[in-house]
């Protein structure tokens, strides 16, 4: 399950205007969030809190094999109080749970003439997190300093004595005027230095006719069933390089992308390829939202230099509370509802059309995801909520080893006000 944490981090770049899906490392972040979700592992409850605008806290306690926890601080220079829903109660669940995510609309930030009214991006902002895990004494650490409109720097460090060297630390920097992003990276492990980037064409970043048509009636703009069938998304390629200065050895690797865009009228869908040339292995990634409930994505690798490849496949299916028959007084009296006479039928349906449209996100009651790959080992999840409480059960079962298949089994439960 997404951590508290996290939700708000993400709040902070919502708040101040930065793009986290516009990153060559993000090129495969629908596909790793179908296919690589966590399954816990023991018990873990958590329980957060927004304090205030600027500050978060979380307590987590967990049990597997021995009782461990962690306390963690988040602060941000920003409010981000009207940009989140921090109660567990209230919270809409695809916001916290959905793994396919359309990607962002990404603005020219040098043509202003294609940017949204609303789209304003806040300089000088700063995020503060630390976290101390116990009975380890592990720190964690992370600072995001945002340096203009098109400029973030972040630093990150972790301090352990179970680590070598007693931790590591990792400095970034991130350029992105929309249509590019790019990044340089060094760390202290093996004295890394990278550098990566990407480059968006199509869609959003071609012109604003689209966005000027998809506001119309299809009787406006004559488009009717084609501008449902005409397929609006951006292409993204790019690449990276880095090389570890202390082993003396490095790696490149480029790829591409093309994704739907939010305005696309049909199908969302994400479609991938990366290549490492070094070490020979090639990959493609398929992600598509089939239905407004369920998501489909898969994956292929091979290497051409061993002839070994690898597969996997993911889904994610979101279910509804049920729906009632009869009303609860129709029920005590043991009788059906009276029969809606026609006018007062059709004002009840578009009465309950635009309730649905409203609340169609905060209605879910959970979602099920589950992954298999071409070892059969399968890992299922169940996410939702009861009353205030937000809960992940999940278990890793390895279909090989039928006289024991489940290898792991947890209960997440998280509770923030």
């Amino acid at each position: 399950m997404r951590e508290f944490m996290d939700y708000v981090h993400s709040a902070f770049y919502e708040a101040t205007g930065w793009r986290r899906d516009n990153s060559y490392a993000a090129l495969n972040a629908t596909t790793d969030a179908l296919l690589n979700f966590s399954t816990p592992r023991g018990l873990r409850l958590t329980l957060s809190a927004l304090a205030s605008p600027n500050f978060a806290t979380s307590y987590q306690l967990g049990s597997v094999g021995v009782v461990d926890g962690s306390i963690s601080y988040l602060f941000s220079s920003v409010p981000l109080r009207v940009l989140l829903t921090p109660q567990s109660e209230n919270v809409p669940l695809p916001d916290l749970l959905r793994s396919y995510r359309p990607l962002t609309p990404v603005a020219r930030r040098d043509d202003p003439s294609l940017r949204r009214p609303d789209d304003t991006d806040k300089t000088n902002e700063s995020l503060l997190y630390g976290r101390l895990y116990l009975p380890r004494s592990q720190l964690e650490a992370l600072l995001v300093r945002r340096l203009s409109p098109a400029f973030q720097a972040q630093f990150s460090a972790v301090s352990g004595q179970h680590l070598r060297n007693g931790g590591t630390a990792l400095g970034l920097l991130q350029y992105d005027v929309g249509r590019y992003a790019l990044e340089g990276l060094a760390s202290t492990d093996g004295g890394l230095l990278g550098f990566r980037g990407v480059y968006n064409f199509g869609g959003d970043l071609s012109s604003k006719k689209h966005t000027q048509q998809s506001t119309t009636s299809p009787a406006e703009n004559g488009s009717g069933n084609g501008d449902k069938e005409r397929i609006y998304g951006r292409f993204s390629t790019g690449g990276e390089i880095y090389y570890g200065t202390l082993n003396k050895s490095g790696g490149i690797s480029i790829g591409a992308r093309f994704a739907t865009l939010p305005d696309h009228k049909g199908t969302p869908l994400s479609a991938t390829l990366t290549l490492n040339p070094l070490m020979g292995n090639i990959a493609a990634n398929y992600a598509v939202m089939a239905g407004k409930d369920c998501s489909l994505a898969t994956r292929m690798e091979f290497n051409i230099f061993s002839y070994e490849s690898s597969w996997a496949v993911g889904m994610e299916l979101w279910r509804k509370p049920f729906a009632r028959s009869r009303s609860f007084n129709a029920k005590l009296e043991w009788r059906l509802d009276e029969p809606e006479k026609p006018t007062e039928k059709k004002m009840a349906h578009k009465k309950v059309d635009k309730e649905e449209a409203e609340n169609d996100e905060k209605e879910y009651a959970g979602v099920v995801k589950a992954r298999l790959d071409q070892n059969l080992r399968l890992g299922v999840l169940w996410e939702g909520r009861v009353k205030s409480l937000l809960f992940s059960l999940g278990s890793g079962i390895d279909l090989k080893m039928m006289n024991k298949p489940f290898r792991t089994l947890g209960l997440e439960v998280q509770f923030s006000s």
